[in-house]
C-alpha cells in the first residue's frame, strides 16, 4: 500500500518546466502553469535583462541568457522563440550531455576548474577518496574510489536523471502552430518525447489573455501527447489533434481569423483619420461594427450575416470606392479588391455570375 501510495503521488506531481523563449507566448504559458503550481525551472531568452523581466512576469523561475544545460533539471522544455529560431535551439539542447561540470566523460569527478567544491555522503569514508591527481582528476587506483564513482552513478540513474542519456524521460514541445515536432527530431533522438502545443489565442504582450474555452492545437508521440493535454486541462483550453501535414494550413486559417483581421480594421481606422477623426473616435466608430459582425456570424454563419455592396450586386458603390482609395497607398485598393472577391467566392449565393459581374466594377 505504501508503495502504491508513492507511485500515485509520483504521477500526480507537476512537472518542472524550462521554458526556451520566454516572449508573449512563453511569459503567458508560463504565468498561466505557475498560478496552478507548476515549477518553473530556467528561462531562457536572449539577454539577462529580458530573463529576469520574465521571470517577474511569470511569478518565478531562474532567469539565464543562454542555452546550457540547466535546461535539463526541467522535466518539460518548453520552446517558445521565434518559428524560425526553433530548429538551430533544437540542435543546440540536444548536444548537452546534461553532465555536472565536476563529472568527467570518463565518468570520474573532473575538479580541473578552480572554486568547485565537492562533498561525499559515504559515512565510512574520509576526504582522501577524492584526492586529486596531478591532473585536477579524481584518481580511481583505489578500489573505494572506484565504488563511489559507481555508486554515484547508480544513485543518480535511480533518481531519474541518467549521466549517459540524459534526455531519456524528458518531454519537449514547441509551441509553434505552422511546424509539426519534426523540427525537434535532434532531441528525438537523444530520447526525448517531442510534440507541438499551439495555443489558439492572440498574444499581444500587454495582458494574459484568456485561454478559458480556446482551443489549442497538440501534436506528438504518446508521451508528448499526454503532457501536452495535461496542459489544456490545467489551462483551460480544449485540446484538437492537428497532424504534421495540416499545421501550416491551420496556422494559416488562424492569421485570417485575427492578424488580418486587425489590419483590416486598422486600415479603416486610418481612413477615417484622414477625414478628420481622431484615433481615438474612429476605434469607438468602428468596434460596434465590428463586434456586431461577429456576432451575427457567430449566430447565423457567414452567409447570412454578410453585408455590404457586393452582397448586393452594388457595383457602382463598390468603383466609388476603389475611386476613393487612390488618395491612400496601392495595398488599401488591393485589399479591398481581394477581400471583395473572397467575399463573392464565399458568401455570394451564384458566386460564379457574381464574379464575373464583379470583374467588370474592379477593371474600371
Amino acid at each position: 500500500m505504501r508503495d502504491e501510495g508513492k507511485a500515485m503521488s509520483a504521477s500526480q506531481a507537476k512537472p518542472v518546466v524550462a521554458i526556451v523563449g520566454a516572449g508573449r507566448v512563453g511569459r503567458a504559458l508560463g504565468r498561466r502553469l505557475h498560478q496552478r503550481g507548476w515549477p518553473i525551472g530556467a528561462v531562457v531568452t536572449r539577454s539577462l535583462r529580458t530573463a529576469r523581466a520574465a521571470v517577474r512576469a511569470i511569478g518565478a523561475g531562474n532567469p539565464s541568457d543562454r542555452l546550457d544545460a540547466s535546461v535539463l533539471d526541467a522535466d518539460l522544455i518548453l520552446i517558445a522563440t521565434p518559428d524560425v529560431a526553433i530548429p538551430s535551439v533544437a540542435r543546440q539542447l540536444a548536444a548537452f550531455s546534461g553532465a555536472p561540470p565536476f563529472v568527467s566523460k570518463g565518468g570520474g569527478f573532473d575538479l580541473s576548474s578552480r572554486g568547485k567544491i565537492v562533498l561525499h555522503t559515504r559515512g565510512a569514508l574520509n576526504r582522501a577518496v577524492l584526492r586529486l591527481n596531478h591532473r585536477g582528476t579524481a584518481t580511481k587506483s583505489n578500489s573505494d574510489r572506484a565504488a563511489v564513482t559507481r555508486k554515484d552513478a547508480s544513485l543518480s540513474k535511480r533518481g531519474g536523471f541518467d549521466l549517459a542519456q540524459p534526455w531519456r524521460g524528458k518531454i519537449v514541445l514547441h509551441t509553434c502552430g505552422a511546424l509539426d515536432r519534426a523540427v525537434l527530431r535532434p532531441m528525438e533522438r537523444r530520447g526525448a518525447a517531442t510534440g507541438a502545443l499551439h495555443p489558439l489565442q492572440t498574444f499581444s504582450g500587454q495582458h494574459l489573455p484568456n485561454l478559458d474555452g480556446c482551443a489549442c492545437a497538440i501534436d506528438g508521440n504518446p508521451a508528448a501527447m499526454a503532457c501536452a493535454r495535461r496542459i489544456c486541462r490545467e489551462l483551460g483550453c480544449i485540446p484538437i489533434r492537428v497532424p504534421r501535414n495540416s499545421r501550416a494550413a491551420y496556422h494559416a486559417a488562424a492569421v485570417l481569423a485575427a492578424g488580418h483581421v486587425l489590419a483590416a480594421v486598422e486600415a479603416a481606422a486610418r481612413i477615417l483619420m484622414a477625414l478628420g477623426f481622431s484615433r481615438r473616435k474612429a476605434i469607438k466608430t468602428l468596434l460596434p461594427l465590428t463586434r456586431q459582425t461577429l456576432s451575427n456570424f457567430e449566430r447565423s454563419g457567414g452567409p447570412r450575416s454578410w453585408t455590404g455592396p457586393a452582397s448586393r450586386g452594388d457595383l457602382q458603390t463598390i468603383r466609388k470606392h476603389l475611386s476613393a482609395l487612390r488618395r491612400f497607398p496601392r495595398e488599401y485598393r488591393e485589399a479591398y479588391a481581394a477581400l471583395t472577391r473572397l467575399g463573392v467566392l464565399l458568401l455570394a449565393r451564384q458566386p460564379r455570375a457574381a464574379r464575373k459581374r464583379l470583374q467588370t466594377a474592379l477593371r474600371g
